[in-house]
């Protein structure tokens, strides 16, 4: 994996594009769709889990990250395509649909490449979705060829203690991506005391259980590598004390997920 930072666009670059803000990009992901992929990690993010390792992608504001053009996170990608045959871009976080405009011009872009169509993936918690106003994200999802969409938790009390927010417009989102027939891979941070009991994953099971589109299941293992990030920051570490999870539980627990959409599809 290699990290680069990209200088501000500031207001001197020209483009034709919306103007993006983001974290950071890594130019060699292996863990973020299929293949080898340039990952794009947007800045500002509604929610806060308690075990999110990236509090600095949270800041929303236009002081926070790094702003810049389509023009050069294309630039980027084509200066490295021959690593990305397999795979493609993924725009993570953050939350990449607080910035639907530039999103939406960079997958357009980058599926209009004339070197050949690039696979475009996004990686989100879906809570930026409104239901209400659906036009407002609607050319991403047009743009978009897969969904990894984070489900923190399967009941709505434990999602709010969890999160900081309210499952609901979540749910709205994986119903839009399931009418689309887009694609999506599941995503469960598995933490110790909060998302590792077998209840809670048949949980899970049921409330995927509808989306015909879902075509993959990852069962991520909580860790403690962001701690670090929390002590140059300045903020407490809310599970201070939680311990990595057991990587041997999550087969037994991915078995569980499986289980209750089983169930769900036949009942």
């Amino acid at each position: 994996m290699a990290q680069i930072e990209l200088e501000s666009c500031g207001g001197a670059r020209e483009t034709r594009y919306a103007r993006g803000r983001i974290h950071s990009v890594e130019t060699m992901g292996t863990v973020d769709g299929p293949g080898i992929r340039f990952v794009v990690f947007m800045q500002g993010c509604p929610l806060r889990c308690l075990y999110c390792h990236n509090p600095d992608t949270w800041d929303a504001s236009a002081a926070a990250g790094t702003e810049v053009t389509v023009e050069q996170l294309v630039e980027e990608f084509e200066s490295n395509r021959q690593f990305y045959r397999n795979g493609g871009i993924t725009v993570s976080g953050g939350e990449p649909l607080l910035q639907p405009e530039f999103l939406a011009d960079l997958f357009a872009a980058m599926h209009g490449r004339p070197e050949g169509r690039v696979h475009t993936c996004l990686d989100s918690c879906g809570y930026a979705f409104d239901s209400a106003h659906p036009e407002r994200t609607s050319r991403v999802l047009d743009e978009c060829d897969l969904v990894l969409l984070d489900i923190k938790h399967a009941d709505p009390a434990g999602h709010r203690a969890l999160t900081g927010r309210d499952p609901a417009r979540i749910l709205a989102f994986g119903n839009e991506l399931a009418r689309r027939k887009i694609p999506v891979v599941i995503r469960h941070v598995v933490v110790p005391g909060y998302t590792d009991t077998p209840e809670e994953c048949e949980a899970l099971g049921r409330l995927i259980a509808p989306w015909q589109n879902v075509v993959g299941l990852e069962m991520l293992p909580y860790h403690t590598l962001g701690v670090v990030k929390y002590e140059k920051l300045g903020l407490t570490y809310p599970l201070d004390g939680v311990p990595e999870m057991d990587k041997a539980r999550i087969p037994e627990l991915r078995a569980a997920v499986m289980r209750g959409m089983r169930a769900a599809r036949q009942g």
